[in-house]
């Protein structure tokens, strides 16, 4: 008698010491595409297919019946569209990309579920069928993250945010950045001859270091053949890589000026805002999936102090990369459980995620603990997060259009930057509602914003038919010259 009740009891504080997972959030970068140097850039078929073997295994982790992260209460077969949110960037290229790209994600995590359950009865008592056997609809919500298309060579390009712009030009004065174009300028010689039908002599240089990269890199994968392939050595090919991870990195983070990660603020920002929905809902608010560009990965890994746990961390992110944030509980789950018994697990996958090669958690914040209380990860997040319209004017440094309002001048106070589990912005709405993410770049802070690149930058306008005559983007042009 008294072994069974060691037995119940053990299988007690089993049960009650097994982690729940109450919630997710995952930032997910698009599927391979087509170069960008002859923008815009598709998405491919293989991009898709990479895509939706990412939604297929993270339905194995997360929504099966079976699964072994599942999520409390996710619907397993059937999608039930309060319980799941996703978004694609709104800029024309990156949206094409991001769309495509989050769409056939979601084909994967919710397939079409067959004529037996798609199949709805009427009033008259005639059937219908969903089509494509039983296919189901997921809307997707458009965000401007600030995190630039992927359709520019310069990072910042499309962030609209003024000090990320300013703070990132600052790294072609730096003393890294001259010697490393110097030092580099014959290991690019060699590549003229691979990539001249794209880029003039003058363009091949460490000054557009992802662009060449990304157009061998494209090549690699896709053509039968390339020009003078025989100088694209595995060594070569690995300094290529290199190079372009050092450029963007320093494009997208700088620890003495953050202000040019803009993106990972705001993502973190997003980020904290959809998981404490997820609590205050106790859970109605399950599954949040966002389709964006590198930038935003590094701005934020840089933001949160992830290479220190992996150097790895300072590369470009690869094709279908993605970062997912669990929100889990050890603690019972009726009645859901509180803030204090809840904590954050981070996630990362670099390339497709599938059952072979699934992601790997990361200490944030240099803790060196992979599980994070919530409290303390909003804390985290919160030193350098972005989450409402005056926050962004502010950070960015951005004065007209919306921003008007915020202006020094205007404002009785500069506020904080960021954001709480349960903070509203000053006029009542959720920072999501407030549509920090550039809905409130207008077109007065675009073209604002342009005279400050033309102006700082040494930069000059140049006519369409002039511009036709290159084909590869610049990431930047100083001096009335190419870059």
């Amino acid at each position: 008698m008294l072994s069974k009740s060691l037995v119940a009891l053990s299988l007690l504080s089993s049960s009650a010491s097994a982690e729940t997972v109450l919630g997710v959030y995952m930032f997910h970068r698009h599927g391979d595409r087509t170069p960008k140097a002859l923008a815009p850039a598709n998405l491919t078929d293989l991009g898709y297919q990479q895509v939706y073997s990412s939604g297929d295994y993270y339905r194995s982790r997360y929504i099966d019946s079976d699964a072994d992260h599942k999520i409390l209460g996710m619907n397993t077969d059937i999608v039930k569209q309060s319980q799941i949110s996703a978004s694609a960037p709104s800029d024309t290229g990156e949206y094409l990309r991001g769309k495509n790209s989050a769409t056939g994600f979601l084909q994967g995590l919710y397939p079409p579920v067959g004529i037996s359950l798609g199949t709805q009865t009427l009033r008259n008592g005639s059937n219908v069928t969903a089509p494509l056997n039983g296919y189901q609809l997921i809307p997707l919500a458009l965000t401007t993250s600030g995190s630039g298309s992927e359709d520019n060579g310069w990072l910042q390009a499309a962030s609209g945010c003024a000090s990320a712009v300013s703070s990132s030009n600052e790294y072609f004065s730096t003393s890294e950045y001259t010697d490393l174009l110097s030092s580099t300028q014959d290991f690019y010689d060699q590549l003229i001859p691979v990539v001249n039908g794209t880029f003039s002599t003058s363009q091949i240089s460490f000054k557009n270091a992802y662009t060449i990269f990304d157009l061998i890199n494209v090549a690699e994968i896709h053509n039968a053949t390339i020009n003078s392939s025989d100088v694209l050595t595995s060594d070569v090919l690995f300094q290529i890589r290199t190079l372009a991870d050092t450029h963007e990195w320093n494009l997208a983070f700088n620890a003495s000026d953050n202000a040019r990660a803009i993106a990972g603020k705001v993502l973190a920002a997003e980020i904290v805002e959809f998981l404490n929905n997820t609590i205050e809902t106790q859970g109605k608010s399950k599954f949040g999936v966002q389709f964006g560009a590198y930038g935003a990965f590094a701005s934020f890994f840089g933001l949160a102090d992830l290479p220190v746990t992996n150097p790895d961390f300072y590369g470009v992110t690869d094709y279908a990369s993605s970062m997912t944030f669990e929100l889990v509980t050890n603690a019972s789950t009726s009645p859901f459980p509180a803030a204090d018994d809840i904590s954050v697990r981070f996630l990362f996958h670099n390339g497709t995620t599938n059952s072979s090669s699934p992601p790997t958690a990361y200490p944030l914040f240099g803790t060196g603990n992979e599980l994070i209380a919530w409290n303390d990860f909003v804390t985290g997040m919160d030193k350098f997060s972005v989450g409402d319209t005056k926050s962004w004017c502010t950070a960015c440094g951005n004065t007209t259009g919306t921003c008007a309002a915020y202006a020094p001048a205007s404002s009785s106070g500069s506020g904080s930057s960021g954001v709480t589990a349960q903070s509203k912005s000053g006029n009542g709405l959720s920072p999501v509602v407030n549509g920090v993410i550039g809905a409130m770049v207008t077109l007065a802070v675009i073209l604002g914003l342009e005279a400050l690149i033309l102006l700082v930058g040494g930069m000059r306008v140049v006519s369409k038919k002039r511009l036709s005559q290159s084909a590869a983007p610049m990431e930047i042009v100083t001096g009335g010259k190419a870059a």
